[in-house]
């Protein structure tokens, strides 16, 4: 189910930040979030936990049991919490219950979801816990899924230390494959030794003691404690006969567990039991409709009036129940040897198609889940059990009622509750869905707004296109120094003259693709193109000291670039005339239908001049850029002085090269 990989995700979110998550997750070639009630293929969860190993670095068993410890939590978090801490009053009685936990949420998810390990569909793991005599205990564990079993330390050690308040150390003693009727099942023995936690206290005074003080003074406790132990144990043997005795009366036997308990009722007692069995055969079968008796050989003793409805064959004594049933859960061979050792665990039998009457052959076979008790002195086996029945659907397929179901038995109400139970959530499933859906739009949306953002960043400064947005008007502004370029094409008009216009688009483009690019390696802003004309300024919108150096050497790269451009006319290299001006200018946006971000001043058109009155394939300089770059380590040659149309006589130089630079760097290449 998805609520698994969810899990794991936030571990990672919570541990190692979003961006390790998603490069987690484009690694394992997964999608980025997972619906809760969702079934997910395996594969997904087990390339999740791969990749996570490479990488953190982390060998697979350390990830897996970290990943435990966070279920834990996480299941807490997500409203399980109260369920977990009900299942039993210590640590055994926890384990021994999971099985019935997973029983239980199966009829909520329709199918079995683990919550201890990874679930798939209808075929959980299984839990088996042995005491022993120094008190450690055996925890088996069965499943289907090899390689996972280092969660489970995981999540029992968290669930041990915050329900019960001790320490375990769980250590694999045994690893097999048992021969199933599903194929092989991994079956892991683990040993489970608990270590009492101390509290801040008494951790401090053993550790501010000396050490020898300290060991005697625990064994002291420990020697003390047995004691008092078994002083406990002797004053309730002792009176344990006179406590409840048979034949006084039943207040006289309250009143003795009341005085010996100074008033709180005993957790040990001894049950008194009646002498004959106060209950007739038909009685029992009509209030039990639904159990079964058989012995060693599987032979049927005794069945419930409903099951005996249900399978008829099931009226003839002596006949083998492993010929009308299979088990379903948990996965053992129907042997009562096998049942015996799963006896904690709860048993889901099926009802075998071909030995069912005619009417049932097309409908749902029937599933019963009950516990088994072992009976020494008959030597057989009693199955009280339940129609395992999730919905009302699912009653009306095998044409059952509920009066089919013993009033006393809460399968009645549960299969109400949990039509209501299934109908939320399938509404929280489509608001998830609903959700999502609506989480991928809004990346959708968020990643077009970036285009028509970066669209807009390149037509205008993005500081103007940011105040354009919040609807403010973008104020004019001076700039005292700033470096203008121009340039064009030697001999435009002609190749127009002798080509076809698509020629034209196409050699402008690979042109202006190629100056675009050095505008990004040096930083200057792009203003416009007119035709052939391509127009940057340095130093502005955003002032810098170093704009004449910048636009200088975006035209020195400019002259690279143009060489790879070919001439459709010639099949030459194009050749472009390159001005530059250094100067004062005033700035802002014109018009609103297309706003333009354009620069006004005579330092736009003196450096118009230069580009006009340039030379083929030579970056022509004003006096005022020639200053801006004269110390600079850049290589210039004197023109002298030439006549500029409505400037008059003007001193100019020739840009040759950066002496510190390779063309390499020029062109932002690695």
């Amino acid at each position: 189910y998805g609520f698994i990989n969810t899990c794991l995700k936030s571990l990672v979110v919570e541990k190692y930040g979003e961006e390790t998550w998603e490069n987690l997750r484009l690694q394992a070639g997964v999608q980025d979030s997972f619906l809760t009630f969702e079934v997910y293929k395996d594969e997904i969860t087990m390339q999740l936990i791969d990749k996570a190993c490479k990488i953190l670095g982390v060998p697979a068993d350390m990830v897996l049991r970290k990943f435990g410890e966070y279920f834990f939590e996480f299941c807490k978090r997500s409203g399980y919490d109260h369920m977990l801490r009900t299942l039993g009053g210590n640590l055994y009685e926890f384990i021994e219950n999971l099985d019935a936990l997973h029983s239980y949420l199966s009829l909520s998810y329709q199918a079995i979801l683990v919550c201890f390990v990874f679930p798939q569909e209808m075929n959980a793991p299984s839990f088996r816990v042995e005491k022993n005599e120094d008190g450690s205990m055996h925890l088996h564990y069965y499943s289907d899924r090899r390689g996972l079993c280092h969660i489970v330390p995981g999540i029992i050690g968290a669930a041990a230390l915050d329900f019960f308040n001790i320490e375990i150390s769980m250590e694999i003693v045994n690893q097999t494959e048992e021969e199933e009727r599903t194929g092989k099942k991994e079956h892991i023995v683990f040993l489970v030794t608990q270590n009492p936690v101390f509290s801040y206290k008494e951790r401090s005074k053993f550790s501010s003691l000396p050490q020898h003080i300290a060991d005697s003074e625990k064994q002291i406790d420990s020697q003390l404690k047995k004691q008092e132990l078994e002083k406990a144990k002797n004053a309730i043997r002792d009176r344990g006969s006179t406590v409840c005795p048979v034949r006084k009366s039943h207040w006289k036997a309250i009143r003795g567990i009341i005085t010996l308990g100074k008033g709180k009722l005993l957790r040990g007692f001894d049950p008194v039991y009646p002498k004959s069995l106060w209950i007739d055969t038909k009685t029992f079968c009509n209030g039990l409709p639904f159990h079964m008796v058989f012995d060693k050989e599987l032979k049927v003793k005794q069945a419930g009036v409903s099951i005996q409805k249900i399978v008829p064959g099931l009226q003839t004594m002596d006949i083998c129940l492993d010929q009308y049933f299979s088990i379903i859960h948990p996965e053992v061979p129907f042997t009562i040897s096998s049942i015996q050792k799963f006896i904690n665990s709860q048993f889901v039998f099926q009802t075998r198609r071909e030995m069912m009457p005619e009417s049932w052959k097309q409908r749902p076979m029937l599933e019963l889940r009950g516990q088994m008790i072992w009976m020494e002195s008959l030597q057989c086996m009693l199955y009280l059990c339940s129609p395992l029945l999730r919905t009302l659907h699912e009653l009306e397929e095998r044409q059952m009622h509920i009066a089919d179901i013993a009033p006393h038995d809460v399968t009645r109400d549960l299969i109400l509750l949990n039509q209501q139970r299934l109908a939320e959530m399938e509404l929280s499933n489509q608001l998830e869905r609903k959700k999502e859906e609506l989480r991928i739009l809004s990346k959708h949306l968020e990643e077009e707004k970036k285009k028509t953002e970066a669209l807009l960043y390149a037509m205008l400064p993005q500081h103007v296109a940011n105040q354009l947005k919040e609807g403010k008007q973008v104020e004019a502004g001076e700039f005292k120094e700033c470096t203008i370029l121009f340039s064009d094409v030697v001999t435009f008009t002609n190749i127009c003259a002798q080509c076809e216009p698509i020629q034209i688009v196409l050699m402008l483009n690979s042109m202006y693709l190629r100056f675009d690019r050095l505008t990004t390696v040096h930083d200057v802003y792009k203003v416009e193109t007119i035709g052939d004309a391509y127009m940057v300024v340095g130093g502005v919108p955003v002032p810098v000291p170093t704009h004449a150096e910048r636009v200088a050497n975006f035209a020195l790269g400019m002259i690279i670039a143009a060489k790879g451009v070919q001439n459709p006319v010639s099949g030459n290299p194009i050749q472009i005339r390159v001005g530059i001006h250094t100067g004062p200018v005033l700035a802002g946006v014109v018009g609103e239908k297309m706003p333009r971000y354009c620069l006004f001043g005579d330092t736009v058109n003196i450096a118009s001049r230069m580009e006009s009155h340039g030379v083929p394939s030579k970056i022509h300089l004003s006096s005022s850029a020639y200053q801006c770059l004269k110390y600079k380590n850049f290589e210039m040659t004197d023109r002298g002085e030439i006549e500029v149309k409505g400037k008059g006589k003007m001193h100019t130089y020739f840009l040759i090269r950066n002496k510190t630079a390779t063309e390499n760097e020029i062109m932002g290449r690695p």
